[in-house]
């Protein structure tokens, strides 16, 4: 009757674990939505600022235009200050354009033959890698140098975008890139803080969208081993789209239990999150009366 119970609580923390990680994300995920509606807000209101200073320099323009009557010095000093007002705007643009990336994590620079951009990459707030792409604008935007892993589907995304929308080609670069980054990241934290729970190596692919993992499930004074086959179909994403858990011998219910539970989390939590969760959960069951 005790052992029954014992594997009932066992499942009811589990699952209780399994909710408060999903209701602490759900919250994450509501905060990062604010700030991101916020952002957007500055975005969009300086956009309609730039619209704003478009408008009337595209009207000063047309009346320098109109005005170019009269004598020829005068018509050449009109045209000389429609072209500098004109490339003014542009230089102004551009700037602006920049600083629009700098919001998400990609900066740029002006060069000789075109822009040099910076791409950062990062995970839950915690700063991780940078790629530079040097793109050459005549006589048509082509990339020059880049630092982009190979894995990357960096041709696909240059053949889509690069020469009609570049805010759409680095937008969709930068998500690529951080979604790898935080993919690994997750990969590293595991063998890093919970090696002493895996059982061999984590085996990934280059991209980090296959994951491969045993590790053991502690309880009643017994380990039992568990197999974990994570796949990321996104490659924009850095949560798992499938996750298989199994365990290799049989074991009670209560642990085929935990195995849905743990499949259930690690689509929804960060890997090392998960295990944080997982080994929270045993030292509350343990700790029980």
């Amino acid at each position: 009757m005790e052992e029954g119970r014992a594997y009932t609580w066992d499942g009811v923390f589990t699952h209780l674990e399994m909710l408060e990680a999903q209701a602490h994300e759900a919250g994450k995920k509501q905060e990062e939505k604010k700030q991101q509606e916020e952002k957007l807000a500055r975005l969009k209101k300086r956009v309609k600022e730039l619209r704003t200073q478009k408008d009337k320099l595209q009207a000063k323009v047309d009346l320098q235009q109109k005005g170019q009557t009269g004598r020829e010095g005068t018509m050449s000093d009109t045209t000389e200050a429609s072209a500098g007002a004109v490339l003014e705007w542009k230089i102004r643009r551009v700037k602006d354009m920049l600083q629009v990336f700098y919001l998400t994590g990609i900066s740029g620079k002006l060069t000789k033959r075109g822009v040099c951009f910076s791409i950062s990459t990062a995970y839950e707030g915690t700063y991780l890698d940078s790629y530079y792409l040097d793109l050459l604008t005549r006589p048509e935007v082509r990339i020059h140098h880049h630092s982009v892993p190979t894995f990357i589907p960096l041709e696909q995304i240059t053949k889509r975008y690069l020469q009609t929308d570049i805010r759409r080609f680095l937008s969709v670069l930068s998500d690529h890139l951080n979604a790898y980054a935080g993919r690994k990241y997750q990969a590293d934290q595991l063998q890093e803080h919970f090696s002493d729970q895996l059982e061999g190596t984590l085996q990934r692919n280059s991209l980090c969208n296959l994951l491969v993992f045993n590790y053991k499930v502690p309880r009643e004074g017994k380990t039992f081993p568990f197999s974990a086959r994570l796949i990321y179909r996104d490659l924009c994403c850095s949560l798992p789209t499938e996750a298989v858990v199994s365990c290799a011998v049989k074991v009670p219910e209560s642990l085929g239990q935990t195995a849905a539970a743990h499949s259930e989390l690690f689509r929804h939590v960060a890997l090392h999150k998960a295990f944080c969760s997982f080994n929270s959960a045993v030292e509350k069951v343990a700790g029980a009366p």
